[in-house]
């Protein structure tokens, strides 16, 4: 990347101060740029979701890693349920999305309470044999009381898709009886999942984060106090893929000693360390033993870090400089938060990231991990929190004395709820994906870059003033 005037301005910048410029291109098409990130983890799309108890849990790794990204489940997640999650995310099928189900004897409040943990929208009701004998979808319920069993409600005429099938042929087949969804069988007939028409073309598009072993790639977060080299080597026992080193204030002695102990405990495994936000922070953290290091201090949604302690940096120039030196010693970083955007994604690669963690963009979606939940007016949303807010605190330290807990409990950096709305347009994490990466793959053709190592290379950066950003944003329908 370099500047429009070659002159590196002499003070910070965030996302919003800056812009790309075209270049001469010979990509013909968005979809001739291959995403696949430089940090050579298996992810093909730059994509990290970000660690936080609200948003980050089984549903969103799935689904996230079967397009290419990766989740990070986060620390305060006790060892038996993260045990549990890995085992559900390794049995996932790389293609076909989980399908909720119930038995013909359920009810419809039962149904009700599970229909919307899927972006899909519809729940499979199956036999004993785990064979599908009916379809559900939340408009079935009408003018039924939540006690009616779904036996007496569901939809009986199934289309039901060969998991031999291609992505092509699965299309058109819902496409020609104007099924949104339909579930997918083997050969016995018993159910393996559900297939979309979107989810089918997204299937032709994006291409799975998966390992070695050919299972949806996972990360989980290990903390710096306690023991995180045991408890990164549990992980690993588990089917870890990524181990995340993670704390607020990543340029630490205590972090520092913690990358080390985890390192020596997992071996050549992928080590992810942060927060930083200096050249300097990400150098010593390398040194300690880190692959990639994920940059950002104060810039999330949900983080109030900056408005209480004058404490961190805009997050274009943190990211710009750690990727310059994290690249002279042959690693990568990660940008982490500061994201609102496509366009911010777009520029953290610019900078130098290989991958962009965000979270709070992703909170209000089917697959966060918070429990749905309607207003007075019937509209969806779910609750999200900071990683450093009272309520974090409290799920983190529920193992401590109730004296050093309250202790704790005096002092936070970040909000503790907020709503996040379910965009009715765009209510899946999928959907905010087709966003980011249409994006990103766009400003790669704008730059004549095929991959990311070339966005790096040919971007054009400019710094704009606030009515320029203000210029570019779409104005209203009746303006």
């Amino acid at each position: 990347m370099r500047f429009i005037h070659d002159v590196v301005p002499p003070y910070d910048l965030t996302y919003s101060d800056v812009f790309m410029v075209p270049s001469l291109s010979a990509v013909p098409s968005r979809l001739d740029v291959d995403l696949t990130t430089p940090d050579r983890l298996g992810t093909t799309i730059p994509v990290v979701v970000a660690n936080m108890t609200a948003v980050a849990g089984r549903r969103m790794a799935e689904t996230v890693a079967r397009r290419g990204g990766l989740t990070v489940l986060p620390q305060d997640i006790p060892l038996d349920v993260i045990r549990d999650n890995l085992r559900y995310q390794k049995t996932r099928h790389p293609v076909y999305e989980t399908a909720i189900t119930l038995g013909p004897t359920e009810t419809v409040g039962a149904a009700l309470n599970l229909i919307h943990k899927r972006a899909h929208g519809v729940l499979v009701v199956v036999d004993e044999d785990q064979r599908p004998i009916g379809i559900f979808a939340e408009r079935d319920a009408a003018g039924f009381d939540r006690f009616t069993q779904l036996q007496n409600v569901m939809k009986r005429d199934l289309i039901l898709v060969d998991s031999t099938a291609g992505l092509k042929e699965i299309f058109e087949l819902l496409n020609e009886h104007r099924v949104s969804a339909a579930p997918v069988i083997d050969g016995d007939g018993r159910l393996m999942g559900v297939v979309t028409r979107r989810g089918a073309l997204r299937s032709t598009i994006y291409r799975p984060a998966l390992n070695a072993r050919g299972e949806l790639m996972s990360a989980v977060a290990v903390g710096i106090n306690g023991n995180p080299a045991a408890r990164a080597a549990a992980l690993v026992e588990m089917g870890a893929d990524v181990i995340v080193v993670d704390t607020a204030h990543g340029h630490q002695a205590r972090m520092l000693r913690a990358i080390e102990s985890v390192r020596a405990a997992v071996g050549s495994l992928p080590v992810v360390a942060g927060n930083v936000a200096t050249p300097d922070g990400a150098r010593d953290l390398i040194a300690a033993g880190a692959d990639i290091i994920k940059v950002g201090i104060g810039p999330g949604a949900m983080c109030t870090t900056r408005m209480m302690t004058g404490v961190g940096r805009p997050q274009f120039s943190a990211v710009m400089e750690c990727a310059a030196e994290a690249a002279r010693h042959g690693k990568h970083i990660w940008a982490d938060g500061g994201v609102r955007y496509p366009r911010d994604v777009a520029l953290a690669l610019a900078a130098g990231a290989a991958s962009v963690m965000f979270g709070s963009w992703l909170a209000g979606t089917y697959e966060s991990a918070a429990d749905t939940q309607r207003d007075r007016d019937g509209r969806l949303y779910k609750e999200s929190f900071g990683m450093a807010s009272n309520r974090a605190v409290r799920n983190r330290t529920r193992t401590e004395t109730p004296f050093e807990r309250a202790r704790k409990e005096l002092f936070e950096e970040g909000i503790s709820t907020s709503r996040m709305y379910l965009d009715a347009e765009r209510p899946g994490v999928e959907d905010i994906l087709d966003q980011v990466v249409a994006g990103v793959q766009s400003s790669c053709t704008y730059a004549g870059a095929a991959t990311i190592p070339e966005f790096h290379e040919r971007a054009i950066v400019g710094i704009q003033s606030a009515a320029g950003y203000e210029e570019g944003r779409p104005q209203p329908t009746s303006w």
